[in-house]
């Protein structure tokens, strides 16, 4: 298997600097594709990444901001529209979203739980695998502890993705984070089971 993406899903500057990239994912792409979001009814972040066996590299990366003038519902149809037209266009074979957590706010919870419904519904609807991490979950893969800061994160998305600057604001790279989170967990599973194969062939 090739290392290099293909022209057609090459990651540009738009993507490096956090901002909406109309790139667009072939049918045939050999590589999968893991799609993070960090859900939000004001501002939704994303990031996705290729799965390559080398490690992960950055494919698009930026923000779903419904104009604030809107209702909560006219957002959430806007998110949903712009989130269906982002499935469509990167074509994640994994969509990796935040899990809801219980927040003090109990307003800020709700939106953040309606944010999540909107993207839950699409994914699922789109055929993608839908996994959900806990803020703690994600942070434990990428930076060793549940209490890791976002900046933290953030700093270490830029490293696996071979960047020398994060992709853009907390949104983007929390998102990131996400699908940085479940690629490490996945080549640490598979890691895990080849030794376990390994061992267990071994004569006695």
């Amino acid at each position: 298997m090739s290392s290099t993406p293909p022209d057609a899903i090459r990651p540009d500057d738009a993507a490096v600097n956090g901002e909406a990239t109309e790139v667009a994912v072939p049918l045939d792409c050999p590589w999968p594709i893991v799609l993070g979001v960090d859900p939000g009814t004001r501002v939704l972040g994303y990031g996705a990444i290729v799965r390559r066996t080398e490690g992960p590299r950055l494919l698009a990366a930026g923000t779903i901001e419904p104009t604030s003038t809107l209702s909560v519902p006219q957002r959430l149809a806007t998110i949903r529209f712009e989130f269906e037209r982002l499935l469509q266009r990167l074509r994640p074979t994994v969509v990796v979203i935040e899990k809801a957590f219980s927040a003090r706010n109990v307003q800020s919870a709700l939106r953040i739980g309606e944010g999540r419904g909107v993207v839950l519904a699409a994914a699922a609807g789109f055929g993608a695998e839908v996994v959900q991490y806990m803020p703690s979950t994600a942070k434990k893969a990428l930076v060793g502890s549940g209490q890791g800061t976002k900046e933290q994160v953030a700093a270490m998305a830029a490293r696996l993705l071979g960047l020398e600057t994060v992709p853009g604001p907390l949104d983007v790279t929390d998102a990131l984070g996400l699908a940085l989170a479940f690629d490490q967990k996945d080549r640490g599973a598979g890691a895990r089971l080849r030794t376990t194969v390994r061992g267990s062939n071994r004569p006695r």
